[in-house]
């Protein structure tokens, strides 16, 4: 294409000189200058030089134009093949310029699209590995007759089946909430009833593992409009993470309260914290500690829901000192 509209433009050039040559010529037949011999010489060599001078120059810019065109046309092609590692180079006139720039954008965000997606796939793969060969163990242990078709050698297959249902609903939201199509169904939801809700639920597998919940919301009657849902989702999810992360002995506290013109909900612990190389990727998908049970997307979860609401969430954790997690909410939900 870069080809064909270079030839086209070269040969409109060409015949624009000519036009322009032969006008002159008509111009000084019609005025009697071409009549004087040496006039005419003079007249007949400048206009030759004048026509060279013209081809030269449009060689010239079709050169700075289609070169730059071309590689571009090229690019675009290996683009379209699935070779989003295609740049161009950024030269030519300003507008070819900018054109390059935003192609290496655009190919630049393809190529991180794409290895996110192959990255997201394989530790789909991973997290869902676990899960599938407990069942499929299990099962075939039962066919087998290896296994009694007792409670007990079901318990294993349900928790795989729940840790599977976890897992894809986890996907579906983040994909939800990647697409712009996570819905919100908002109300006025107190923040107190679900802080405490929210304590009740994990007051007795924190007993369990030894753990001290507490509970603090100020003013007393604090409310939000948002998704009563969804948000109990975050704060389950950060109260689930603090007690996994919290040994025997230590204390998870969740803390509601009115900051300003914002409502800030935190979850504090005095666990064994986060590592400073994981900290800065925390709220990414898969992200997680070499010791972590977990899937890895409960934090990208939170994360997704808060924004999705116009809020911020922010961590701030040493190793062996803890982990405090604060959601804030903006002014605009607060009543």
């Amino acid at each position: 294409m870069a080809r064909r509209l270079g030839c086209a433009a070269g040969l409109l050039l060409m015949v624009l000189a000519g036009s322009g040559t032969a006008l002159v010529w008509l111009l000084l037949s019609v005025t009697g200058v071409v009549g004087s011999a040496p006039v005419a010489r003079v007249i007949a060599g400048a206009g030759l030089l004048l026509g060279i001078g013209a081809v030269i120059a449009a060689a010239v810019a079709l050169r700075r134009l289609t070169a730059p065109a071309g590689r571009i046309v090229e690019a675009a092609g290996r683009i379209e093949s699935g070779d989003y590692s295609a740049r161009v180079p950024v030269r030519g006139p300003s507008e070819l310029r900018s054109l390059a720039r935003a192609f290496n954008a655009m190919s630049g965000r393809l190529e991180a699209d794409q290895a996110r997606r192959r990255s997201v796939l394989a530790d789909v793969a991973h997290e869902l590995r676990t899960p599938i060969t407990v069942i499929r163990a299990q099962a075939e242990g039962i066919v087998d007759g290896v296994y009694p078709a007792a409670p007990e050698q079901m318990r294993p297959v349900l928790a795989a089946t729940r840790t599977l249902e976890v897992l894809v609903d986890d996907l579906r939201t983040l994909g939800l909430a990647e697409a712009g199509a996570l819905q919100l169904h908002r109300e006025q939801v107190d923040v107190g009833v679900l802080v405490n809700d929210t304590v009740d639920a994990y007051r007795d597998p924190a007993a369990a593992q030894g753990v001290r919940l507490a509970w603090v919301v100020e003013p007393p009657e604090l409310t939000v409009d948002a998704d009563a849902v969804r948000l109990r989702s975050v704060l389950a999810n950060l109260v689930r993470n603090a007690l996994r992360h919290t040994g025997r002995g230590g204390t998870v506290t969740v803390e509601a309260a009115e900051r300003g013109h914002e409502v800030h909900l935190r979850v504090r612990d005095d666990g064994d914290g986060i590592d400073a190389a994981l900290l800065p990727r925390v709220f990414d998908r898969f992200a997680k500690g070499p010791a972590s049970d977990g899937s890895g997307l409960g934090l990208a979860i939170v994360r997704d829901i808060v924004e999705a609401h116009g809020g911020l969430v922010t961590i701030a954790s040493q190793a062996g000192r803890g982990t405090t997690v604060t959601v804030a909410l903006p002014h605009s939900q607060l009543l």
